[in-house]
């Protein structure tokens, strides 16, 4: 039996990249996924996926950000498959990132367009989704936050704003209904090669992400996916509240790191330049 047998999971944005991994691994695991995307013919396709593998799956094509559309789709969840009893909250409104400038150049629209998806429309989730946990006798949260709601960056202030909102969501949501079961955590992803991203990073800007990596390769949505499964299984059944990075150690290392640091150490080929010319401490 795989760790989900008679569980069922929403699983957001579960139509491509991180989302639709999560997805098919707790299908192979013997749950019941709910493939959630505002995009119909990608939840479609995700959830023939998973009928392929003989998983049992529904798509949806849903707009988190509307509170009647959130609804409808846990109404819908419990309805076919019996309750809820994992979430994972992936949906992001990706779609806004290159408007997402500094904060003086900012649209405003960006700005609440992003906290619609990413903020509320996971308020949303969480708030459809406890109740039916509840009735079951607990379940397990995951959001998907990011790196960059942990550190500072010259774009993305909504959306790093969003995610640092989210990680302090996943707490207080684990402090709030731990005693009815229910766990939350959420996981703060570093460079993770979806489609979507290869297509917006040149070379150029993917050999300098992959610099500040300490691991010499960049991360897969299957490395998200296994973490995200490990979080909602019994594995983890002692683990709430955190906020968990799977980053290849880009946030751990001093910030010189890239350019040699302190340390005159063998570095891949073509990843030293600079390293001469970096400070001494």
């Amino acid at each position: 039996m795989g760790r989900f047998e008679g569980k069922v999971a929403v699983v957001t944005g579960a139509g491509a990249g991180i989302g639709k991994a999560c997805a098919l691994a707790i299908a192979r695991e013997g749950g019941r996924v709910v493939v959630a995307d505002i995009d119909r013919s990608a939840a479609i396709a995700c959830t023939a996926q998973i009928a392929a593998e003989a998983g049992h799956a529904l798509a949806l094509a849903i707009d988190i950000a509307d509170a009647q559309a959130v609804a409808a789709l846990f109404e819908t969840a419990e309805r076919h498959f019996g309750g809820v009893d994992l979430l994972v909250n992936n949906a992001s409104a990706m779609h806004l990132t290159p408007r997402d400038c500094a904060i003086l150049e900012l649209d405003l629209a960006v700005w609440d367009q992003t906290m619609a998806t990413n903020l509320r429309g996971t308020l949303l989730c969480c708030r459809q989704a406890i109740p039916r946990m509840i009735a079951r006798g607990g379940g397990a949260i995951v959001n998907m936050s990011s790196c960059q709601g942990l550190s500072g960056d010259t774009a993305l202030t909504s959306y790093a704003a969003s995610k640092a909102a989210m990680n302090m969501l996943s707490a207080s949501l684990a402090t709030q209904y731990g005693h009815a079961q229910i766990r939350c955590n959420a996981v703060a992803p570093g460079l993770i090669m979806t489609e979507r991203l290869l297509a917006k990073l040149d070379a150029c800007m993917q050999t300098y992400l992959r610099r500040h990596q300490l691991l010499p390769r960049v991360g897969r949505p299957d490395d998200v996916a296994a973490l995200v499964l490990f979080l909602l299984s019994d594995d983890a059944a002692f683990i709430t509240g955190q906020v968990v990075c799977i980053d290849g150690g880009m946030l751990a290392h001093v910030p010189t790191y890239a350019d040699g640091g302190n340390s005159r150490a063998a570095r891949p080929a073509g990843e030293t330049a600079g390293a001469d010319a970096a400070p001494r401490f």
